[in-house]
């Protein structure tokens, strides 16, 4: 793994002066997912003829000199609920297993003009829906720090490649915590953008008010410049921010001093494991030592937040996943007696159990009868749940406490209980809710296992929480381990 424990700063300076050839590169990546991937089963989907294709020809471009970005020619995995043109793309469904795209989306496209290398598509929880990986309908991801517990989800395949040196970075999506929590059980750097920075345009929908793609990588600094890449207008996806694009890496100055730091009494009270709340605390003993003071706050409605979300999320997911009826796209039931039949057929056999549990919630909820008494008090809720952020940021630069209550867990331990693993999110979710930035930074282990601290930031205001990650990162040790596979 020595050479993808590099920065992509290192990475890029071996290739300007020709140390290294992106088809080593490429070649290194490939290698180590032949070594790694029966025992972590990160990918879906390989792309390995067209990435050493793409590889040949980024070295004849090094060869000619000339100014390169800093993604030029770096291996990169992709979610597979993020489309892709000429490579499949399934949502790890059985519903999407033969789907082809004819277009990329608009993340995927950017890091192709980053001159970025993909790899594969990545394994997740089926159409984003879970919180461990165990919901994909091919097979579950591993935890490389323990590959007899969850790598985390939907993001799982994301954070698993990159944990285990598969990729130097990858995209995954966050919904309600999709990109923080396997980060964190992971022990890598997980970012989820501000609703509305990144494009979703090409993302196969689960909540659209909520979804947001971003990156997870090794260290901050990696993060900051897949960001710069990713981040920007489209006018392809009405929810896209018309907003400035700072450069994120000039923020990375390690000065925190001055810097005032909230921490909600709700992220660290019943539920929250006590090791993971010591490592907080400790994590907060370096801003204290850096020049940072914080002090605690309240967010009072966290409580609230699962079952809004929940309502929110699967009402969306309802109306979202009506487009698969087994005659656009995607699978097709046979000998349907009727259209009626074939998608009822089609859905049936296409869509896996957790999928199916939340169209159902949703579509009882935006039912006649019970819209006003759930989805709409839901959304009033989801009001009052962002006024309590905006009541902290009014006097605080930052919010800080764990990514996920507990380290991660065995697989089969919680797949069988909806309501417990729910509560796996009640850290990340309220930050989706009110459409913030936040990132997930390693900040200690547990019997082994990564803790992850969650730096929660204002809208559109990535450069603090950037700032802020990297300068704990530059004074603790916890991104420089690797799990020994």
């Amino acid at each position: 793994m020595a050479l993808f424990d590099l920065r992509l700063q290192e990475v890029h300076n071996k290739l300007n002066n020709k140390e290294l050839s992106v088809t080593e590169l490429v070649d290194a990546s490939y290698a180590r997912i032949k070594e790694t991937e029966p025992a972590i089963k990160a990918f879906l989907t390989l792309n390995e003829d067209n990435a050493r294709t793409e590889a040949h020809a980024l070295d004849k471009r090094l060869g000619d000199g000339g100014e390169h970005g800093l993604l030029f020619g770096l291996p990169a995995g992709i979610k597979d609920n993020i489309v892709t043109e000429g490579l499949l793309t399934t949502c790890a469904s059985q519903f999407l297993s033969n789907y082809n795209p004819i277009y990329s989306a608009t993340s995927a496209r950017k890091l192709k003009e980053a001159d970025a290398v993909t790899i594969g598509k990545l394994n997740m929880d089926e159409f984003a829906m879970g919180g461990s990986n165990e919901n994909s309908s091919f097979y579950p991801t591993r935890n490389p720090w323990n590959t007899e517990y969850v790598p985390g989800g939907s993001s799982g395949g994301s954070a698993a490649s990159v944990a285990a040196g598969q990729v130097y970075f990858s995209l995954g999506s966050d919904t309600g915590g999709s990109i923080r929590q396997p980060a964190a059980y992971c022990g890598i750097v997980g970012l989820k953008p501000t609703y509305g920075l990144v494009s979703r345009f090409g993302l196969v929908a689960f909540a659209s008010s909520l979804d947001q793609i971003g990156p997870l990588t090794k260290n901050v600094e990696d993060a900051a410049y897949v960001l710069q890449a990713i981040a920007g207008y489209d006018a392809s996806d009405s929810t896209s921010a018309n907003v400035e694009i700072p450069d994120y890496t000039a923020a990375l100055t390690g000065d925190v001093k001055g810097l005032r730091i909230g921490v909600p009494k709700e992220y660290l009270g019943a539920g929250i494991d006590p090791r993971v709340k010591e490592a907080v605390m400790n994590a907060l003993k370096v801003y204290e030592s850096l020049g940072a003071t914080w002090e605690e706050v309240s967010l009072p409605h966290t409580d609230y937040a699962i079952a809004t979300y929940y309502l929110l999320a699967s009402s969306e997911a309802s109306s979202n996943l009506a487009r698969f009826d087994g005659v656009r796209y995607g699978v097709r039931a046979d000998n349907p007696d009727n259209l009626i039949d074939l998608y009822r057929k089609s859905r049936s056999q296409g869509f896996g159990p957790e999928v199916k549990r939340r169209i159902m919630l949703g579509t009882y909820a935006l039912s006649s009868g019970y819209y006003d008494a759930y989805y709409l008090k839901a959304q009033k809720v989801r009001t009052l749940i962002k006024q309590d952020f905006d009541n902290v940021f009014n006097q605080y630069d930052l919010i800080i406490g764990p990514t996920a209550p507990t380290p991660a867990f065995r697989i089969g331990e919680q797949i069988g209980d909806p309501l417990t693993m729910y509560l796996n999110d009640i850290c990340t979710i309220p930050v989706s809710l009110a459409g913030v930035p936040a990132i997930s930074v390693p900040c200690g282990t547990a019997d082994g296992l990564p803790i992850g601290l969650q730096i929660i930031g204002k809208a559109f205001d990535e450069s603090t929480v950037l700032r802020a990650a990297h300068a704990f990162e530059a004074h603790t040790d916890h991104h420089k381990l690797r799990p020994q596979l």
